[in-house]
Order: structure tokens, then C-alpha cells, then sequence
């Protein structure tokens, strides 16, 4: 088991370092000099110096690097050009917002969608089994972007039954919309697989058994076939969770939800770039150790994937 464990440990270890170097080249990949965007592109040449030896910049590169992978180490991910305040101060900052929507998000797609896969697979093949897919297969294909505009325009502004911006403290019907357009992807997700995996355990010979017993069917179902059918749903939950912690940021920006999408957002049209890198780090660290922890969950429940 412990061998287990150090391997996806050094797998997320890579990962992570992997994104660690990727947010670092952003400074040289994106155009432009970061310390004359600090200063302003009026600034003279004498003052642009000075703030490259403050910031480091005119190291080799080799040097900026391991500076940098030290510092991340330690939680230090620079200080913003737009406020100067630390980046890693405000993303912690940001951060209860973005957590709020995501986790609001995965319940109710979790609670919807193993309903409805439930449903869907107890009256296989009926008209309301044809509908409900068809509404994941939406959810699975439409963008989340363009749902989050849709969702805005037919009951924000068309509708005005809810209210396309701002957050919680303004009242609670602030999360609605994003939440809503957040949920409808893993929503759509956990339904195909709950259904996937319910009629696999349905046609096993001991729910045959059950029911030849005379068994309710509500208590075959419930009992039976969906403690047994939820191991693939609850993988596919943890892996939802990461995608909508980290995929949050075009829904928090149409709808102006102050969390770490819409700090990213305004860092990249700022040209912000420690913000963006401290988002982009955040973000992706967020995802690895999620990860990690559902697949050491994982093989605590399941010993065959150790094995594997």
C-alpha cells in the first residue's frame, strides 16, 4: 500500500512541478517587458534597470527559475503589479468564493444526477429514459461559457427572475445562476455513468435472485444495485470536484463572481503575470492533490487498484 502511495505521490510531485515551469515561461512566452508594465511604458530606461535587479530579472534564466520553484515552495508567489499586494495573500483571499460555487455545484450534480441516472436505468429504454439523456448528452456538448450567457440572458434579463451578477452578501439568489451553469456538465456526467453502471449490476444473477425472493423493487434498487453501482460514480465525482474547482473561471467572469476565475481573468487582461502564474499554480496544485487523495481513498476501498 505504501508503495502505492510514494508512486502517485511522485506522479503529482511531477505534475505539479511540471506546472510550476509552465507558469513560469509565461514571462518570457507572453510579449511584453514586466518591468516597464509595472512602471508604465513612459518609464525611463534608468528606473526599468532598477526594477529588473529588484524583481530578479536580470539573472540568467536558469537561476530565475530555481528562484522561483524555491519561493512557490514556500508559498511565495510574488507580489501583483496592479496592487502590489501578495499574490498568494489574495488568491487565499479569493479562494472561499470560488470553493463555495464548486462545492454547491458538485452537490446538487451529484444529488441530481445519480437521481436521474437511477431513473433512467429502472425504465431503460422508456420515453422519460430517451428524454433524460438527451438532456445529459446536452449538458455533456453545449459549452460551459455559452450556457452561463444562455442561462444569463433567459432569466436575468429576458425573465428577470434572478440576478446575473454579483455575490452572496447581496442575498443568497446570487449563486442560482452560476451555480446552475457550474452543476450542468458534472450533472450531465453522473447521470450517463449511474445509469451505465445501474443496468450492469440490474442484470447480475443475485439482483435476479433478489427479486425471485420477492423482494420490493424499491428495496432491489436501493439495497442491492446501487450501493454496488456507485463505486464508478464516486471516481467520477472526485475527478468532477477538480475539473469544477479549477474550471470555475468564464462562469465567475460572466457573472461577475468574485473568486479565482475572475481574479484570472482580470490578472490576464491586466497583464498581471505573478497573479496569473499564482492562479494558474493555485489552480492546477488544487487539481493534483484532489487527485491524489481520491486514488489513496480509492485503493483503501478497492485493493484490485493497488494491485493494478
Amino acid at each position: 500500500m505504501w508503495k502505492f502511495i510514494v508512486k502517485n505521490f511522485l506522479y503529482s510531485l511531477l505534475v505539479i512541478i511540471g506546472v510550476i515551469t509552465v507558469t513560469f515561461a509565461l514571462l518570457y512566452i507572453v510579449p511584453g517587458d514586466p518591468a516597464r508594465m509595472l512602471l508604465g511604458q513612459r518609464a525611463d530606461e534608468e528606473s526599468v534597470k532598477r526594477v529588473k535587479e529588484e524583481l530578479g530579472l536580470d539573472k540568467p534564466i536558469t537561476t530565475q527559475y530555481l528562484n522561483f520553484i524555491m519561493k512557490a515552495a514556500q508559498g511565495d508567489l510574488g507580489r501583483s503589479y496592479a496592487t502590489n499586494r501578495e499574490v498568494a495573500a489574495i488568491i487565499i483571499e479569493k479562494f472561499p468564493a470560488t470553493a463555495l460555487l464548486a462545492i454547491s455545484a458538485m452537490l446538487l450534480s451529484s444529488i441530481l444526477g445519480v437521481i436521474i441516472g437511477v431513473i433512467s436505468a429502472i425504465r431503460s429504454y422508456s420515453f422519460t429514459d430517451n428524454a433524460s439523456m438527451v438532456f445529459a448528452l446536452f449538458g455533456i456538448s453545449i459549452p460551459q461559457f455559452v450556457f452561463a450567457l444562455l442561462m444569463a440572458l433567459v432569466f436575468g434579463s429576458i425573465l428577470k427572475w434572478l440576478p446575473i451578477s454579483g455575490y452572496i452578501t447581496d442575498g443568497w439568489d446570487h449563486l442560482i445562476l452560476p451555480m446552475l451553469t457550474l452543476a450542468l456538465r458534472p450533472l450531465a456526467i453522473i447521470a450517463r455513468i449511474t445509469r451505465s453502471s445501474m443496468l450492469d449490476v440490474l442484470n447480475q444473477d443475485y439482483i435476479r435472485t433478489a427479486k425471485a425472493k420477492g423482494l420490493s423493487e424499491m428495496k432491489v434498487v436501493f439495497k442491492h444495485s446501487l450501493r454496488n453501482a456507485l463505486t464508478p460514480v464516486v471516481t467520477t465525482l472526485s475527478a468532477s470536484l477538480a475539473a469544477t474547482l479549477g474550471g470555475a473561471f468564464f462562469i465567475e467572469f460572466i457573472f461577475n463572481w468574485p473568486g479565482i476565475g475572475l481574479l484570472a481573468i482580470d490578472s490576464i487582461l491586466k497583464l498581471d503575470f505573478p497573479m496569473i502564474q499564482g492562479t494558474v499554480l493555485f489552480s492546477a496544485i488544487i487539481f493534483v492533490l484532489i487527485n491524489f487523495l481520491v486514488d489513496i481513498i480509492y485503493a483503501f476501498l478497492d485493493p484490485k487498484v493497488k494491485l493494478a
